[in-house]
């Protein structure tokens, strides 16, 4: 999605030249309305450079206008120009704080520029300054989505699409923005929703509803992503060990420990609680450990995690490319009840083989199921065929198989697995 409007009578992307020829003149002209006018065209054309010049001699001649301003840091930004256009957008924002269209195109090029952060205090504070611009919520849901916060996303969407007038054009982009951000959270069916509400608005489809429909009835876009669970447990880290222990029963952690104690696993280890959420594993793995280290995708959760004050070292990050980060560190890697949020095992298994030191195990659970399917409680459970591929092809041996139940769902136990692999020494 994109903050620039393109005039009606400038939809089509190739103008004649005449016309181009005719906005090439009005820069020349000394006429500020006139360059801007022809600005502009020029940017809503694709001709960036020239808008750039455009904007710049009508500015001079009316250095007031903030259309004019707003134009010059968008043709700033497309022709290549993003410091300059970032600088340009902060100074005026000293002055235009109030200026919700600003704050907009400040957060797009913080988020060009890798700054998330940033990026979402001016995504947030356009959505304060302008709650019922609904074209304008919808930019900014794209970028919240963008920085991997698609739970906001939907938050904002949703309420301002039940307010929105019926025949509001902003409905088409907004119901897209909004698919994109249930896309990202691992829900088709609420995306499939929105995208058909947005062909209902606009039939003609500017914002390229038919394509993700038919992305998803193809069966693309299923997957749990990093940002479906970092935003799963974000919400569920303060009532997650009630839960977790006292509804659904959960036992992975003491089971971990028991197979591994059965093995003859020994302390004063380098242990790595991956996945470690609030750190109920970490409470068994302790006596492992002369350096017990945690991660999680879920800040908040590894913040619940820290409280224990049982863990060395705790960070948040996602799972393989943390694994990655430090190759042959390890003794010992576990992790309860996470590698259900996977599908194909092959990536993670890999990803632990080489961060383990030579003669050093993984330990996990999985939900039992066949090959690798992706069941109605968005979590996947996988086969043993599957398991065993994936470990051999990792390079690592199979110590140690068990059914096991893991925790309960619905009053029933489920059906899982324990496994712990060794690396060769």
């Amino acid at each position: 999605m994109t903050d620039r409007i393109m005039p009606a009578d400038l939809s089509d992307p190739t103008p004649p030249g005449d016309d181009l020829q005719s906005w090439r003149r009005a820069l020349t002209a000394d006429d500020p309305d006139a360059c801007g006018e022809a600005a502009d065209a020029l940017l809503a054309h694709g001709y960036a450079a020239e808008a750039v010049a455009g904007f710049r001699a009508a500015l001079d001649g009316d250095p007031g206008r903030r259309d004019w301003r707003r134009g010059l840091i968008r043709a700033l930004r497309d022709s290549g120009a993003v410091a300059e256009a970032l600088s340009l957008c902060r100074d005026v924002l000293r002055t235009q704080s109030d200026d919700a269209v600003l704050h907009r195109l400040m957060a797009g090029l913080l988020l060009e520029t890798g700054d998330s952060a940033g990026s979402l205090d001016h995504a947030r504070e356009a959505r304060f300054l302008a709650p019922h611009d609904l074209a304008g919520l919808a930019e900014v849901a794209d970028m919240l989505v963008r920085a991997e916060e698609p739970v906001q996303a939907a938050e904002l969407l949703e309420p301002a699409l039940r307010h929105a007038h019926p025949a509001d054009p902003a409905r088409h982009p907004a119901q897209v923005a909004l698919a994109r951000a249930w896309l990202v959270l691992a829900d088709p069916e609420k995306a499939e929703s929105a995208l058909e509400a947005a062909l209902e608005a606009a039939p003609d489809d500017p914002a390229g509803a038919t394509a993700l429909l038919a992305q998803i009835r193809s069966g693309a876009g299923g997957d749990l992503t990093p940002a479906f669970v970092r935003a799963l447990f974000d919400r569920y880290a303060d009532r997650f060990d009630s839960h977790l222990v006292g509804t659904l029963r959960y036992t992975a952690p003491q089971a971990l420990r028991q197979a591994l104690e059965g093995l003859g696993l020994g302390t004063g280890l380098r242990v790595l609680d991956a996945g470690c959420g609030t750190g109920l594993a970490g409470v068994e793995l302790r006596p492992f450990a002369a350096w017990l280290a945690g991660f999680d995708l879920s800040p908040r959760m590894v913040e619940k995690a820290r409280a224990r004050h049982l863990y060395d070292e705790l960070w948040d990050g996602e799972l393989v490319a943390t694994l990655r980060t430090r190759p042959d560190a390890w003794d010992l890697i576990v992790a309860a009840d996470v590698l259900v949020y996977l599908g194909d095992l092959h990536p993670v298994l890999a990803a632990a083989a080489g961060a383990l030191r030579p003669g050093g195990r993984f330990a996990f659970t999985l939900e039992r199921g066949e090959g690798v399917r992706l069941h109605e409680g968005r979590r996947y459970a996988h086969g043993e065929a599957h398991l065993r591929q994936a470990t051999a092809a990792a390079g690592l041996l199979l110590e140690h198989l068990q059914p096991v139940i893991p925790r309960w769902n619905k009053g029933q136990p489920v059906d899982g697995l324990l496994a712990v692999l060794r690396k060769p020494a």
